[in-house]
């Protein structure tokens, strides 16, 4: 505090590591305060060790002791900021919404590298169970050619999705569907590209799950049942073997444990040059498969 009763800069990353720290650990609450700084200050983790003495309002201290609550409920700090970063584009995520994982933007820039070697000049792209739109968005913005469309069964989740193609500045068909029950314009297209994020995560693996995902990240688009849980995969192979044109290619993130029970379940719709990619940490989470 100063003289007059105000917290200074220092004072506030200090009170925010005694609180913080036993959850999460140095390391990670030194990256919340300056992900925090940044947006609600718009103070550069240079300025705050150039002028760590700087002073703070009443206002802003409210606003922190806000945040800070919320952290100690293991509350996602890109829930609390309001957005994220995904291949280098601003996304808005909420409680509506998985947030983007690394994974899926090797998924996703596995798919732009393809798609801008193809051929195909004007390519169709469909992307089930968009989301926040993180994928039709990326692939979008990366593919100003391609014409996008994404479905999600959440009207919640399609109006980040919408506001996300808004704030990036693309255009992207977004259609409110159950893939489990799809009755839309979308069964009587053709697409070039198919990709899917589907829920996958069975409900055996919940113990293994942290509490910042499992208490506030949207469990319609994490779970599926033990018993079925390839439900969406079948789904979805069943639609893209009316949908995808001759030669097509579908793009799926998968569950690490079940790679293999999904290159049967390929094979099983008759899709060929099916392959399994890992991600950075070494597990396959990527899988690709073309129509004949």
């Amino acid at each position: 505090m100063d003289d007059k009763g105000f917290m200074t800069l220092k004072a506030l990353q200090q009170y925010f590591h005694e609180q913080l720290d036993s959850i999460y650990g140095q390391n990670e609450v030194s990256s919340f305060f300056r992900l925090l700084i940044e947006y609600k200050l718009n103070i550069k983790p240079v300025e705050l060790a150039l002028a760590p003495n700087q002073t703070i309002s009443k206002t802003i201290q409210e606003q922190f002791d806000e945040v800070i609550k919320r952290l100690i409920r293991e509350e996602p700090i890109q829930y609390i900021i309001g957005e994220t970063e995904f291949i280098g584009l601003t996304f808005k995520v909420n409680k509506h919404t998985l947030i983007p994982r690394p994974e899926t933007e090797e998924l996703v820039q596995w798919m732009i590298d393809e798609i801008s070697n193809s051929s195909i000049q004007q390519p169709t792209i469909l992307d089930i169970g968009t989301g926040s739109g993180c994928i039709a968005v990326s692939l979008a913005k990366s593919l100003p050619d391609a014409k996008v469309y994404a479905i999600d069964i959440s009207k919640n989740a399609l109006y980040v999705a919408i506001e996300n193609a808004i704030l990036n500045n693309v255009e992207v068909n977004f259609i409110q569907a159950d893939i489990l029950n799809l009755k839309s314009e979308l069964e009587d297209l053709k697409y070039d590209y198919i990709v899917s994020n589907p829920p996958y995560v069975r409900e055996l693996e919940k113990a293994s799950i942290k509490n910042n995902v499992l208490r506030h990240e949207p469990h319609l688009a994490l779970f599926v049942q033990n018993e079925d849980p390839l439900q969406f995969y079948k789904t979805i192979c069943e639609l893209a073997v009316h949908n995808l044109k001759p030669k097509g290619r579908l793009f799926f993130e998968i569950n690490q444990y079940l790679e293999t029970e999904m290159t049967q379940l390929l094979r099983t719709y008759k899709f060929e040059s099916i392959a399994l990619r890992k991600d950075l940490f070494g597990n396959y989470r990527m899988l690709k498969a073309i129509k004949p």
